[in-house]
Order: C-alpha cells, then sequence, then structure tokens
C-alpha cells in the first residue's frame, strides 16, 4: 500500500508541498499520514459539521472556512488505518492568524471574530483614528476556525505553530 501511496502522491507533486500547508483532520498522524491514510472518505462522512473535503492529491484536509471544528473526534473513531488517532487529537498544532485585510485594521468597525470566539481568544486593542488591532492569545486559541469561519473579509488564516511554540503553551 505504502508504493501505491507513494506513486499517487508524486504524481499529483505532493512531495513539492510542505507539510505544514495542509491542514489534516485533527488526530492526524502527520508524519506517516500519506502512508497511513486510504483516502477512504470515512472520516469526512462521519464528521457532523462537516468540513473535511479532499484534495487534487485524493488526502482529506480540514476547510474552516463555513464551519469550525468541535474536535469531537468522530473522524478519529471512523478510521480503519490508523491515520488518525483519538488520542493524537490534543496535537492539533493550528492556530489563528490576522491577515491585513482584517476590517478594523482597516478602519471598519468589527468584531465579527472576537464574538464569534468561545475561548477569548480575540481581543482588540484600540489605535489612533477609529481602528482597533486584533490582538490574538495564542494560549487561549484552540485553532478551533470559528474566527475563520465567521470573519466577512476572509481575513483569519490558520497557521502552523512550530514544535517550539507548541511546547511553550503546555
Amino acid at each position: 500500500m505504502g508504493t501505491v501511496t507513494n506513486r499517487r502522491a508524486f504524481l499529483s507533486a505532493r512531495m513539492l508541498r510542505r507539510k505544514s500547508d495542509v491542514i489534516r483532520p485533527p488526530g492526524a498522524i502527520e508524519d506517516r499520514f500519506d502512508d497511513l491514510c486510504s483516502a477512504c472518505g470515512d472520516c469526512a462522512q462521519a464528521c457532523p459539521e462537516e468540513i473535511i473535503a479532499f484534495g487534487q492529491d485524493g488526502y482529506p484536509f480540514v476547510q474552516l472556512q463555513t464551519s469550525p471544528c468541535t474536535f469531537c473526534g468522530e473522524c478519529a473513531r471512523s478510521c480503519a488505518t490508523g491515520a488518525l488517532e483519538v488520542d493524537h487529537m490534543d496535537a492539533w498544532p493550528w492556530r489563528a492568524r490576522v491577515e491585513n485585510t482584517c476590517l478594523s485594521l482597516n478602519g471598519v468597525s468589527c468584531r465579527v471574530c472576537h464574538d464569534s470566539c468561545d475561548h477569548d481568544a480575540i481581543r482588540f486593542k484600540l489605535q489612533l483614528g477609529g481602528r482597533a488591532q486584533p490582538v490574538l492569545d495564542r494560549d487561549a486559541c484552540a485553532g478551533c476556525g470559528a474566527c475563520a469561519a465567521s470573519c466577512p473579509a476572509g481575513a483569519i488564516a490558520l497557521e502552523r505553530q512550530s514544535e517550539h511554540q507548541s511546547k511553550a503553551a503546555q
């Protein structure tokens, strides 16, 4: 199975993509995901939020533009190949990042991301000229994507924490 997976990855140019570019479902065994995942679709069918899609390479990824992840674990429980493990779900390395297209940064009064964050990870610091600077508390951020899904400007993305950042937060 590893040979087929590797051939598929090579032919889809997946080898050129860095592992940090793709948000795999919670519980993903990142360093062996391509070898373990059979792209069967069980994780996507089990996801109650319907946030798991499949890329051109055939592998599942999480898209948080429409709905946040509740980390319910259904995707990992449905995975028969071991590519997703419930015990590995606390290692979710993704955290929110606010882009320069944020409405508040551009003088438009908006606090939708703050209102949608159940973890109170986004606050606003008032600036001169009627602007407000979004301030993200990475320790409070769960990486669920509620802020990204609710942002009217699409100004919030998730980025992978480095190993150093992950250990510092623990």
